[in-house]
């Protein structure tokens, strides 16, 4: 009887398999590539990179997210905007 119980433990213990079998392996699809909010805004002005620190409307959206959302340091440099680094 008991080695009856020691032995359906064994069993039970052997098959049972922890975590995830995938773990390490490569992914079968790349996640996708979402552009950055301030991409987008940049792209609804219609603005390239030469272009960024000319643009009034860029600047006054970058001051209101600047803490929110990513944008280039070398911008915000460029105007001197300070970020609040604690937030």
């Amino acid at each position: 009887m008991i080695r009856n119980i020691q032995e359906r433990q064994r069993v039970a213990t052997n098959s049972r398999k922890r975590g995830n079998p995938n773990w390490g392996k490569p992914m079968d699809q790349p996640a996708p590539v979402v552009p950055t909010e301030f991409e987008v805004r940049v792209k609804s002005l219609g603005l390239r990179e030469s272009n960024y620190t000319k643009s009034e409307e860029l600047r006054k959206w970058c001051e209101h997210n600047k803490n929110r959302v990513y944008i280039p340091e070398w911008l915000l440099k460029n105007w001197g905007i300070p970020v609040d680094v604690t937030c």
